[in-house]
């Protein structure tokens, strides 16, 4: 049975009130998403940041009349010029769609990211299984490949592991499948607390990872801390972060834009030497030796 899907730019002020018309007008599901491709970083939570342009996409069941609904909303929303997009969706396992965008992924030589139930047919490859239902990492943002690019090219075998930020769990994850000893995984949000055990679960890591809040952490200084956040947490806990690395471990920091990567570096060069930058599309990875 084929379905009808309605989309509509509008300013990102607008996004709530406009999502809100549609949901009364009977939508089956209202998603809003980025209209203009504008980073938009990761928020706290609780807070919902918008893009400036946002499209708002709705799914109907079908029957329902374009042109009706069009001049419902004009009239609703005060918006005589709106324009609906209109596109009819076949039927299908709406559930297992996620597959068609997540499959797996390579990061260096062997370390892959795979939705569960697929392995590549690499024969010594490292493979974290994630559900992508769940996750706030899969490996398709560039931070994220970039720290899983960076562990493959340095293995954490036998090391202790900080993983502060840890979304999904897919660093830490990762960390401990390539050899780590000991890995906490951190975090200020409930849900990325939760996503990550539930994805330690299913790698079958739970009972050896650590899962906690920053004001329960009480690792003492390990071998390798990961912190996948953003600049301005990055530079304001620079202190905090820094006293939880060993003289000669490593500290990884992305969730930096390029043109923060200058002020990062300067809020801990007191403690670390840093390696040259490493970029992918606007995003900057930062790896420090603790002296």
């Amino acid at each position: 049975m084929p379905w009808l899907q309605f989309s509509l730019d509008v300013p990102g002020e607008q996004a709530d009130a406009v999502s809100a018309v549609i949901d009364d007008a009977g939508a089956l599901s209202v998603t809003i998403l980025d209209a203009a491709d504008e980073p938009l970083l990761e928020p706290l939570p609780g807070e919902t940041p918008l893009w400036k342009s946002t499209r708002i996409v709705a799914l109907f069941e079908p029957g329902t009349d374009p042109q009706s609904l069009q001049q419902s909303l004009r009239g609703l929303l005060e918006m005589p010029a709106l324009q609906l997009q209109v596109e009819q969706l076949d039927d299908r396992d709406w559930s297992t769609t996620w597959r068609d965008t997540f499959g797996a992924m390579r990061f260096g030589r062997r370390l892959w990211v795979c939705p569960v139930g697929e392995d590549p047919a690499q024969t010594d490859a490292v493979v974290v299984h994630l559900d992508p239902g769940l996750a706030f990492g899969t490996g398709t943002h560039a931070t994220t490949a970039l720290c899983l690019q960076w562990l493959d090219a340095h293995p954490p075998a036998g090391l202790s592991v900080i993983d502060y930020g840890c979304g999904s769990g897919i660093l830490a994850i990762a960390a401990y499948k390539l050899g780590a000893q000991s890995v906490v995984a951190v975090d200020i949000d409930p849900q990325a607390l939760q996503a990550t055990r539930e994805n330690a679960l299913r790698n079958q890591i739970n009972a050896r990872l650590s899962v906690m809040f920053p004001q329960d952490l009480d690792a003492g200084a390990v071998d390798v801390v990961l912190a996948n956040i953003l600049a301005n947490p990055l530079i304001e806990h620079a202190a905090a972060l820094a006293g939880l690395v060993k003289q000669g471990g490593y500290l990884v920091l992305t969730g930096i834009l390029a043109e923060q990567a200058d002020a990062v570096m300067t809020a801990y060069r007191q403690w670390f030497d840093f390696s040259a930058p490493v970029q992918r599309e606007e995003w900057i990875l930062l790896a420090g030796i603790r002296r």
